[in-house]
């Protein structure tokens, strides 16, 4: 390690930070001989949100959740749909400041509107797990649920202090190569530890989403491996096969052809029995 450095150990990036240095992420700064939570409580977006948009399709289907993020990411997707906080950092998104106590009490408060609890969401949010942490244990004291949406880039040590607060989750399985990852800067072995650790907790009910960007990820054999090995986990995960739309670096590309999410969605069908088509609509 780097002489006067700190290791982040979130995920695994393990990023060697000096005092003061943000880690790759924008969200943890070194300060005090420690990576610490910078966007602890830096909340950029908040939005109560039917719960199929998370997307969640067999996880109290109707119903409404108060879904919270910050900003900051630990890859970097030519396709970022959240690109504006995503790719940010403290001083490139408007926030403001919310204790946990706060946004425990917002969502209780919004129970008689249909809400079920918190989803922890739109940026990615196990930068900040200390921050998922403390929340979702009020959460839970309230009688409310915990929702995680995550790219899965996560750490086991962080992972396990979250998976007993955790009750749904959509995990982004961005690809099913790690050379498809090394395009996003992420890590798919780490990806598929965290699936398989959500998909093994009691009382977590876990689905899995990826977005299909045309000549990327949309081989057949690798969505059929992708579903394949879900099942093998747990075969009532649900499998959310998405539709791509041009934004941020990909702006210039063309869409994800209907007939293509079909396809894949059928191929995935002969290992899973719930898989959704997103984006068609």
């Amino acid at each position: 390690m780097a002489e006067g450095a700190v290791r982040c150990g979130v995920c695994p990036h393990l990023c060697q930070l000096h005092e003061g240095e943000l880690g790759l992420c924008r969200g943890r700064r070194a300060r005090g001989g420690a990576v610490a939570d910078e966007n602890y409580g830096r909340v950029t977006s908040l939005a109560l949100d039917p719960i199929e948009k998370k997307p969640l399709a067999r996880f109290r289907p109707g119903s409404l959740v108060l879904s919270v993020g910050s900003y900051g990411c630990n890859m970097a997707c030519p396709f970022c749909q959240n690109a504006s906080i995503a790719c940010a950092g403290p001083d490139d998104a408007p926030w403001r400041f919310m204790a946990p106590e706060e946004l425990a009490a917002e969502a209780a408060a919004l129970q008689p509107r249909g809400n079920i609890g918190v989803a922890f969401t739109y940026n990615e949010p196990l930068i900040g797990y200390e921050f998922v942490r403390d929340t979702g244990r009020l959460v839970h004291r309230a009688g409310l649920a915990n929702v995680l949406v995550s790219n899965g880039m996560v750490n086991p040590g962080p992972l396990q202090e979250l998976l007993p607060l955790i009750d749904a989750a959509n995990i982004d399985l961005k690809g099913f190569t790690q050379g498809f990852y090394d395009r996003v800067q992420g890590d798919l072995a780490c990806v598929k530890r965290t699936i398989a650790a959500l998909a093994a907790a009691p009382g977590c009910h876990l689905e899995v989403t990826t977005l299909v960007i045309p000549g990327w990820n949309d081989d057949p054999a690798q969505i059929g491996a992708a579903a394949a090995w879900l099942a093998s986990l747990d075969p009532s995960i649900v499998y959310h096969i998405t539709r791509f739309f041009p934004c941020h670096r990909l702006a210039d590309r063309l869409p994800t052809p209907v007939d293509t999410v079909q396809g894949l969605v059928e191929v995935a069908r002969k290992h899973l029995p719930y898989v959704q088509a997103g984006n068609c609509g």
